[in-house]
């Protein structure tokens, strides 16, 4: 890092990502690579014709990945004009690859039920991060809703407890909602041996509590909630899926 470390409050702000990406050129994925997480794509957009939006996509090779893996139109977007441009300029050849400057609160040149998927490592969290954080995160989760087709999922990668995002994701849309973990990487940038398989998903009740029952007091691990899309209302608000694992 070239910049500093800045507050954690910087992240949810925009000049701070175009200073970011003028001062670092080199890739960088938050979180996860896609390798790490390539079961889990698999298992939740098996159809690899179907179009993936991944948002805050920053100058990750996350979706270089994906296309390599065989999915054939990924959607990426973020606020920053200095990381669009530079993407749009390195896969200008890459068809596959759309690159567009966007600001995930408002993605209105999107039309309603546009994508499979939407793929989110780390925009939801630095969102939470800046000023009117849960305005604008609630901004952010209707506008994921709205351009996601019946039954798409929203996959969302996120250091955020269940006590802590739950209650974000039920007061933002109508949710069928399944948990899982992944290790956070090792010293070697890559994921140590997780605990349990990644496309097992964890025992979830409303309010998130019974994961420490699983896992345990502050494990060191990422939480992918992997949101479905559903229209229709129930006796309840958000349909809650449990599994054994």
């Amino acid at each position: 890092m070239t910049l500093g470390t800045p507050s954690s409050q910087a992240y949810g702000e925009p000049w701070y990502w175009d200073n970011r990406y003028a001062h670092e050129s080199a890739p960088f994925d938050w979180y996860q690579k896609y390798p790490a997480l390539a079961s889990l794509i698999h298992l939740y957009v098996p159809h690899r014709h179907e179009r993936i939006l991944v948002v805050g996509c920053g100058n990750s090779v996350f979706s270089e990945d994906m296309v390599n893996d065989g999915y054939e139109d990924v959607v990426n977007v973020d606020i920053s004009s200095v990381v669009i441009e530079a993407m749009q300029t390195k896969y200008s050849n890459c068809q596959q690859l759309k690159y567009i400057k966007l600001d995930v609160r408002d993605m209105s040149p999107f039309q309603a039920g546009s994508f499979a998927a939407v793929i989110d490592k780390g925009t939801l969290d630095s969102i939470l991060c800046g000023n009117n954080s849960r305005q604008n995160a609630t901004q952010m989760l209707g506008e994921v809703w709205r351009v996601l087709k019946d039954k798409g999922v929203y996959i969302l990668i996120t250091y955020g407890a269940p006590v802590y995002r739950l209650g974000l994701l039920k007061e933002s849309c109508m949710w069928s909602i399944k948990l899982h973990v992944i290790a956070k990487f090792g010293a070697e940038g890559s994921s140590e041996q997780p605990t349990r398989a990644l496309t097992d998903p964890i025992l979830l009740d409303e309010s998130g509590s019974s994961v420490e029952d699983v896992l345990g007091k502050n494990p060191d691990v990422h939480y992918i909630y992997v949101c479905t899309k559903v229209r229709k209302f129930s006796t309840q608000r958000f349909f809650w899926v449990y599994s054994n694992g």
